[in-house]
């Protein structure tokens, strides 16, 4: 199982990322280069976080113990 940490690094990912295009969208001069770090970013982080969450989708699901056989024996 993957550390709690990583999820931690994958959310800020996502703000750094969607910070930094909310500040090159709505400024006047915009930076392009800043955009696509900005992008890449956020995508980035989506990605890990999508990933991370099918891998842990199953965690909270337990095996059904079998209390009928213990009894039986």
């Amino acid at each position: 199982m993957k550390k709690p940490s990583a999820q931690f690094i994958n959310s800020m990912l996502i703000l750094v990322g969607g910070a930094i295009l909310l500040y090159e969208i709505s400024g006047e001069e915009r930076n392009v280069y800043s955009m696509i770090v900005g992008l890449v970013l956020l995508m980035y982080g989506l990605f890990k976080a999508t990933n991370f969450w099918v891998e842990t989708k199953d965690d909270h699901k337990e095996e059904p113990k079998d209390d009928n056989l213990d009894n039986k024996l």
